[in-house]
């Protein structure tokens, strides 16, 4: 009987993870200019040069050459060095390999397929530590919550960092439920690498390995620091982090400013810290009100056996709130990696509701409390995060065909946007995203044309310094190498 529970949730996870597929190709083909498209302009214009100028992954380039991400130091040659380059690999090499689809497309066909490998991983984990229902509901809840779906089809290494914490932590928990606890197993090589490539995607991912501490100590009690098989686990999961950080400091032009990201504006627990984290994010957006009645039953009602377990992933969530307080206001992306955690007490309180403990509340009254619950959620987070799918500026679109139309493929261009580099990506040139200088300066820094969409009257009159190739009511272009 049991093993014909597990082939029936073994069908109905396979049926949520292909209409979860399905629901993140919606505007698969759309441009990088939604919601975060600066970031994700970023991150797919490291996998563009990988793919122009060759796989130099101790040298990851994109088309930036500003002092906008250092705040400092002007980057002639495009510099990247943020999370190293596992994701650009992949989206470039299937570009590269497969062909077919654009290198945007392939992009986010990297993201779909991690966030579906999240959700496998969360299903095991959950039915490990609860039940085979609770695993189920909350692979359900990963796959089909709006916020998650929009993220989880988006050009950003965040949605693989969760997939190699989630596939970490359940590989660690089958290597210490050995009964010979060693290394020489693949338990223990799985846990490893994934580790290794959540930290070196981002070292946030720390604040969500918590619960590999709590299922060291529920094996080891206190002695677990005596471990050194342990003890060199950590090691090498952070020993590939370190190194590409002291590699990087060779760089600095390509390093992105960060300090700011931890308390930068002071908001740290203050009214509006809570205001935009706990209701607009996860109350609003992520939850869409309604989610707050499942996820606390499941805070109720979680395994007592594994209760610290499944704890440890919401405690792990709020350490990274207060610690990266200002990056979690300022970008919501940044709950990407919470996602987890509630998807775990949602399935176990949706567990609850489809199949009350001891009967404690007849089925008849808990079901629907379970559908109506999920239907409102899934609908006021669909409202909620709607409008990310949307192009503000398609004038960023044009300008950019128009850009790489009429210019060199060796130019540099100026594609004024107040720093953000969605414009310039649309180009497919090396460049700049901001004024950061005086134009006569810019120019003799190698800008050769200028772009600028929705132009103004003062705009206009630049045509009277530098020679127009183009104007439309979206957007002029300047020759900045020729008088009119």
């Amino acid at each position: 009987m049991k093993l014909n529970k597990e082939k029936i949730a073994i069908l109905f996870l396979s049926v949520f993870l292909l209409a979860g597929f399905l629901l993140r190709l919606y505007r698969f083909s759309g441009p990088v200019a939604d919601w975060h498209s600066w970031r994700q302009a970023d991150t797919s214009s490291v996998s563009r040069n990988f793919v122009s100028t060759g796989f130099d992954l101790l040298h990851p380039r994109f088309d930036d050459l500003s002092n906008v991400p250092s705040g400092w130091y002007d980057n002639p040659q495009g510099y990247r060095f943020v999370e190293f380059p596992i994701y650009n690999v992949l989206q470039a090499g299937s570009f590269i390999i497969f062909g077919h689809l654009t290198i945007e497309q392939w992009g986010r066909l990297v993201t779909i397929f991690c966030s579906l490998f999240s959700a496998a991983f969360l299903y095991l984990i959950v039915k490990r530590r609860q039940n085979l229902l609770s695993g189920l509901l909350a692979a359900f809840f990963f796959i089909f919550l709006p916020f998650n779906i929009y993220f989880s089809r988006t050009i950003l290494p965040d949605p693989m960092m969760v997939t190699f914490i989630l596939g970490g932590i359940y590989f660690f928990d089958l290597w210490l439920g050995k009964e010979k606890f060693t290394i020489f197993n693949p338990q223990f090589l799985l846990a490893l690498i994934f580790s290794m490539g959540a930290f070196l995607i981002k070292p946030f991912a720390v604040f969500f390995m918590l619960p590999m501490l709590y299922l060291a100590y529920e094996r080891f009690g206190i002695n677990l620091f005596k471990k050194w098989q342990l003890w060199l686990f950590a090691i090498l999961s952070i020993l590939p982090f370190g190194l590409w950080r002291v590699w990087m400091q060779q760089y600095p032009a390509g390093i992105p400013q960060s300090m700011w990201l931890f308390n930068g504006n002071n908001i740290r627990f203050k009214g509006a810290f809570f205001q935009w984290l706990f209701a607009q994010r996860i109350g609003e957006m992520i939850l869409g009100y309604w989610g707050l009645v499942i996820f606390g039953l499941g805070l109720v009602f979680a395994n007592k056996k594994n209760y610290l377990f499944f704890l440890s992933f919401i405690v792990g969530s709020l350490i990274y709130f207060s610690v990266v307080a200002t990056g979690n206001v300022q970008h919501d992306y940044y709950q990407i990696p919470v996602i987890p955690g509630i998807a775990i007490f949602l399935g176990i309180g949706g567990a609850f509701l489809i199949d009350p403990a001891k009967q404690i509340i007849s089925k008849y009254k808990t079901i629907p409390i379970f559908v109506i619950s999920v239907l409102f959620m899934l609908a006021f987070g669909w409202f909620a995060v709607r409008d990310f799918y949307t192009i503000d500026n398609p004038a960023i679109i044009t300008a950019g065909e128009a850009v790489d139309k009429l210019t060199p493929k060796d130019a540099k261009v100026l594609a004024n946007y107040n720093g953000d580099t969605s414009f310039l990506y649309q180009t497919k040139r090396k460049g700049w995203a901001s004024f950061e200088k005086g134009l006569p300066e810019m120019v003799k820094m190698g800008a050769g044309y200028l772009a600028l969409v929705n132009p103004t009257p003062a705009d206009i009159e630049l045509g009277n310094t530098y020679k127009v190739i183009a104007k439309t009511s979206q957007y002029i272009i300047f020759d900045l190498k020729q008088k009119p």
